[in-house]
């Protein structure tokens, strides 16, 4: 009778655990990231009151004859892979994992590991969460800035200083395109069709050169024509093209020469500098053939000092156009997408400044406007020139049994040695199939409707156990009563 007392304490033990884990669960159905616990029961010792025995020919085996001396706790299990609802922040540093994946963070050189992906920035640009440890990941290459060295995991700086702002960029490619009608009559006017062409210094600064583009005379065929260059100037409309007198009161206007020079099939600069260059079409097709000579589609422009500049050599710093594989001084001019066909008597050839791939273009100085992240983790920054650069890439860790990892509060797990260890090096989220997303966060997995019925089933279950006790205790008073 001693045994269904004990047996019934013991049932009161788990049940109570189950419930404070019950508890623990409803209390955080709001807490971001929140994994859910189950508790599960076990039996414990048998009282073996007969033994097994075997047949034999006079008689039957028996079955062993064994008590239960209760239940015990047998684990407590954590839905580590189950992921919570996502909700919507709006916030780009606010990201969720979708998959069995954990954020490596850090703290005093110390690895942790958490689902919650509410990060924010501290004073010195570096990714953090909300009570100070640093967001780990990779650095961008420094060999190759559009690429991740993934050595080994470390500090994440999106918002260090050196990426607030972008360098500016020289233009190096630009190319015509359009078409040109021959019955177009600003082709045969003294000034011509004009085309400009924006484009930056190694500075930064924007210019404009201008040129005028005419009918060659005497082609009865109208296919040769003529681009000539006209003016260069800056953003304040400032001559830069033309004297070269250093007595010049206003020595910022003129101390350029703008030339061209023909680039022919090989790749190869050919020929002097020119102010004009000559086109010729297809009379027959009226597809672009050449210009400057046959055998040429592309033209570098270079703008260099005459002397009479306080400005320098800002159009020519350590080389920016790609001619036949290196680096020369000037800007490339594909005049190929050119056609000439019946456009109703007007011309729609124009400049555009960068190559048709959009590579090339150079561009101002930029500030740091925005921060992208994406499903892989990579962190973009988006500035204000258009320019979109590499900053690193969020890493993350996987364990081969997530469930075996231990909570140390603040929403943050450690490894142990039934969970696997972390390598140092982390891995891509999408190398396994997951993905991060940007903006929104990932609330609690906590099920209500489960864990009130759980509650309900371990409130009847706590019941049942204290009624073995009332009633073991009112038999042991029978007992008791049998000598009066």
């Amino acid at each position: 009778m001693m045994r269904s007392l004990f047996s019934g304490v013991s049932g009161l033990k788990t049940h109570q655990t189950k419930m404070d884990v019950i508890g623990n669960n409803i209390a955080n159905v709001n807490t971001i990231g929140f994994k859910s616990s189950d508790v599960l029961f076990r039996d414990v010792l048998y009282q073996t009151t007969a033994n097994a025995s075997a047949a034999t020919n006079n008689s039957g085996g028996t079955n062993v004859s064994q008590i239960g001396l209760g239940t015990k706790m047998s684990s407590i299990q954590v839905s580590m892979t189950d992921n919570g609802a996502a909700q919507s922040t709006d916030n780009p540093y606010d990201l969720m994992l979708n998959g069995p994946s954990f954020f490596i963070v850090s703290r005093g050189g110390v690895n942790a590991f958490t689902k919650v992906g509410a990060f924010e920035v501290d004073g010195a640009g570096t990714l953090v969460t909300s009570n100070g440890y640093q967001v780990m990941g990779w650095q961008v290459d420094p060999d190759d800035p559009t690429k991740i060295r993934k050595d080994t995991v470390s500090a994440l700086r999106p918002e260090a200083q050196e990426n607030k702002v972008s360098s500016p960029e020289m233009t190096s490619k630009s190319y015509l395109t359009g078409n040109v009608d021959l019955t177009d009559a600003d082709l045969t006017s003294v000034d011509g069709k004009v085309l400009s062409l924006s484009l930056y210094d190694s500075l930064g600064y924007n210019y404009t050169a201008k040129f005028k583009l005419t009918q060659d005379p005497g082609q009865e065929d109208h296919s040769l024509y003529n681009l000539e260059i006209v003016s260069l100037k800056d953003a304040n409309n400032v001559e830069m093209t033309g004297s070269d007198d250093a007595s010049t009161p206003n020595i910022i206007e003129g101390g350029y020469d703008v030339t061209m020079q023909r680039i022919n099939a090989d790749g190869d600069p050919v020929g002097a500098g020119v102010n004009t260059m000559q086109i010729k079409f297809d009379a027959d097709r009226g597809s672009f053939e050449y210009v400057g000579a046959a055998g040429s589609s592309t033209v570098l422009m270079k703008i260099t000092p005459n002397g009479s500049t306080d400005r320098g050599d800002v159009f020519s710093s350590a080389g920016t156009a790609i001619v036949n594989g290196e680096k020369v001084d000037g800007i490339t001019m594909d005049f190929s997408y050119l056609t000439m066909f019946e456009s109703k008597g007007q011309s729609t050839a124009k400049m555009v400044r960068g190559s048709a791939d959009s590579t090339g273009g150079g561009r101002a100085m930029g500030k740091l406007n925005d921060v992208s992240i994406s499903q892989s983790g990579m962190i973009y920054g988006v500035y204000s020139n258009g320019e979109t650069k590499l900053l690193g890439q969020i890493a993350v860790a996987n364990f081969a049994n997530p469930m075996a990892m231990e909570a140390i509060g603040d929403s943050l797990y450690i490894a142990t040695q039934n969970s696997g260890q972390f390598d140092g090096i982390g891995n891509a989220v999408d190398e396994d199939g997951g993905s991060m997303s940007q903006g929104v966060l990932e609330m609690s997995n906590v099920d209500l409707s489960r864990e009130f019925t759980e509650m309900i089933t371990t409130q009847r279950g706590f019941q049942a156990n204290s009624r073995i006790i009332t009633t073991s205790d009112t038999m042991l008073e029978e007992l008791v009563n049998l000598k009066r």
